[in-house]
């Protein structure tokens, strides 16, 4: 156990850390089995916390299970290379969404009584939609969402401990693979024991640590920062070289605005490939609004909510949260490029050797492209000297490839856009064109180490470090462990109950409870299945093909996302639409966004994401027009629990005060981070 705190930042003892370290994790799981330890007597008690939890609980509990080593890997990662700030609106956007739920979404669900997401299609629409929509789901949850959490997790620790492994029977117990097994074996243990109760209380002690530890981070970041020689610090692509005289007398945070000027702004340009302005205005809220309402591992918190008003609480306190984790992450991010740019391009050539081959094999057949991809680089590539032939043969390549002129443009990351416009252009009207893709982005750094690089560089001991690596290590289960417990209870209450499950013919509350118990034991045995299936697949996201953990997550999502959010937003608008519109909008999804995603490959997966679920409101229109339902649906007004208790459906005033200022506060953060200069369309 001491060599995992051995190459803490500074000299000196590590016996705080180690202890503090363990007695977190003791504290998050004694907590976590203490308070359920009734949670398996019935299935609402197991898989919905017996609908007994606070707005407090509710709030920690779903930033926990949303903030994870995906936000610290991915989310500052992306806030180091050339976005910048512009990642934040994952989390801003996120508010947003979180106080639409609270008064739109959730009174329908808790009304309807249900347990799952899934279940409610089934009371709109039909059990074809239920069914179909909880194999997408689980499949999604498991081979997507708990494997891209936990390989983030294990990657972030991967990479702290790199330099000190330890080997017990010749297997190295501090490696990727190690602790992939690791957070996914212990996110089970209290899934299994506790479900949905051991996840909301552990989320407590782990959320409210997690924001605590990021704070941490940014406070010796900027410490750093402002002590810094001010030629060891590395600007932001684009600021002006003179920047750095302007730095000695610089406080940090003066410093730190000087130095990432180009990335302080929230709107990239239309013609980005990460987040375009068209993107940010539209298609963005498709995975929010998905993620947050319609998303089971998400929205189970609230279905546990003892009341609608506590569930509005929770959701809006939630919300103002949201406000500020991109000041402990994303900003973060930005710092650790620049404070330590040259220790993230350690796996820089490992990152673009591959493509390097391929321009190699490329120059050495005269032009011959045999795979039909074209190159990519990014903004840091293309600003080092050292890159400059290397980006202008893939430039030239690009153009042999396409068969169009190469843009006379001496900036080559702006030759790169102008020749991917293009060929775009181009594409609209020549086959041969549009099926060109273009490979792996070449980069001179590993954006992904950036949070672990600082946390490596940065954190003291003295219990420090113990902390963090705790409060971290916490958030990752914690997310895991909310995604196991979704996973079964989607798998136990919506394909097990509905197909595979044989009631007892006995009419007792004895017989139901022994039912219940039965649908308990399913829903652990999955959590058990889940975790082998994920923590296998998990290590193998270390590919640079899927493109970063971040991109990883959102671009398959979009294969159930939009379909589902089309389906639950026509049911909100047309009262009579018909039952088959649930099964077809689920169905047609994968098909559009597949389609898209082969045949228009310049579309970024957000707009792709919104042209599909467009596509599926048309067509459930249609649809609607030539068979409407005859009957409007009608949906409950009042609802019970599973042990007879009436449940208040009464909203919440001060929740809608409190998500009235969340709004304003969200959209002044927008008009303070609003670069006017950059063109809203156009190049």
């Amino acid at each position: 156990m001491l060599s995992l705190f051995a190459q803490a930042p500074q000299t000196g003892g590590y016996t705080a850390d180690i202890i503090v370290f363990v007695a977190f994790l003791v504290l998050v799981m004694i907590t976590a089995f203490s308070v359920s330890r009734k949670s398996g007597e019935n299935s609402e008690s197991y898989f919905l916390a017996g609908r007994g939890l606070a707005w407090w609980l509710i709030g920690f509990s779903l930033i926990a299970a949303n903030i994870s080593a995906e936000q610290f890997i991915g989310m500052s990662g992306n806030a180091s290379s050339y976005i910048g700030l512009a990642v934040a609106s994952y989390e801003w956007i996120a508010a947003l969404s979180l106080v639409i739920v609270a008064f739109l979404f959730l009174p329908k669900f808790l009304r309807a009584g249900i347990y799952t997401i899934p279940e409610y299609l089934e009371r709109r629409y039909n059990k074809s939609a239920r069914t179909i929509m909880s194999l997408m789901m689980v499949i999604m949850l498991v081979i997507v969402n708990f494997t891209a959490v936990t390989y983030a997790g294990a990657k972030y620790f991967a990479v702290l401990f790199a330099e000190h492994p330890v080997t017990v029977g010749g297997v190295n117990i501090l490696s990727l693979t190690s602790f992939c097994w690791f957070i996914g074996i212990l996110a089970a243990a209290y899934v299994f024991a506790g479900g949905l109760k051991a996840c909301a209380w552990s989320d407590l002690l782990q959320g409210s640590s997690l924001i605590a530890g990021g704070a941490i981070v940014l406070y010796f970041a900027l410490k750093t920062l402002a002590a810094a020689d001010p030629a060891t610090l590395t600007p932001a692509a684009g600021v002006a070289s003179d920047t750095l005289n302007n730095l000695a007398n610089a406080g940090a945070w003066e410093r730190f605005n000087l130095l990432n000027a180009t990335k302080l702004r929230m709107n990239l340009p239309s013609t980005d490939t990460f987040l375009p302005i068209t993107a940010l205005l539209f298609a963005i809220w498709i995975p929010n609004l998905y993620y947050w309402g319609l998303n089971q591992y998400i929205i189970q918190r609230t279905l546990g909510s003892k009341s609608l008003g506590e569930g509005q609480k929770g959701l809006v306190f939630a919300a103002a949260m949201k406000l500020v984790i991109p000041f402990i992450i994303v900003f973060p991010g930005m710092m650790a490029y620049n404070l330590y740019k040259s220790d993230l391009t350690g796996s820089a050539k490992e990152l673009a050797s591959s493509e390097l081959q391929r321009l190699e094999a490329f120059d050495a057949a005269d032009g011959s492209n045999a795979d039909g991809k074209l190159f990519a680089f990014n903004e840091e590539f293309a600003a080092d000297p050292a890159n400059y032939e290397t980006a202008r043969a893939m430039l030239r390549a690009n153009a042999s490839i396409a068969v169009v002129d190469l843009p006379d443009i001496t900036d080559l990351f702006k030759c790169q856009e102008q020749l991917k416009q293009t060929i775009a252009e181009k594409a609209k009207n020549d086959p041969a064109t549009a099926a060109l893709k273009y490979g792996t982005v070449v980069t001179s750094c590993d954006y992904d180490s950036a949070y672990p690089t600082l946390v490596k560089r940065l954190v003291p001991k003295g219990g420090f470090t113990g902390f963090l690596f705790a409060a971290l290590l916490g958030a990752i289960i914690s997310s895991v462990a909310a995604i196991l417990n979704a996973a079964s209870t989607i798998f136990t209450m919506d394909i097990y109950q509905e197909y595979c499950f044989t009631p007892s013919r006995e009419t007792t509350d004895e017989a139901h409870a022994r039912d219940s118990r039965k649908l308990v034991f399913i829903g652990r045995l999955a959590v058990v299945i889940f975790v082998l299936i994920g923590c296998y697949i998990a290590p193998k996201l270390a590919d640079p093909r899927f493109g970063g953990i971040f991109k990883f997550i959102q671009e398959f999502q979009g294969y159930i996302s939009p379909g589902i959010l089309a389906v639950f937003v026509f049911s909100l608008l047309f009262k009579k639409a018909p039952a088959i519109c649930g099964a077809l909008g689920l169905i047609l999804n994968p098909i559009i966004y597949g389609a898209l995603h082969v045949y228009v490959p310049q579309l970024d997966f957000l707009n792709r994401m919104a042209v599909t679920f467009l596509s599926i409101l048309v067509i459930l229109t249609a649809v609607r027009v030539i068979k409407p339902r005859k009957e409007a649906y009608v949906a409950n007004t009042e609802m019970t629990t599973e042990t007879g208790k009436s449940f208040d459906l009464t909203g919440s005033k001060i929740a809608l005060v409190i998500g009235i200022l969340v709004v304003l506060a969200t959209l002044a953060l927008y008009a303070y981070y609003w670069d006017s200069s950059t063109p809203m369309f156009g190049k």
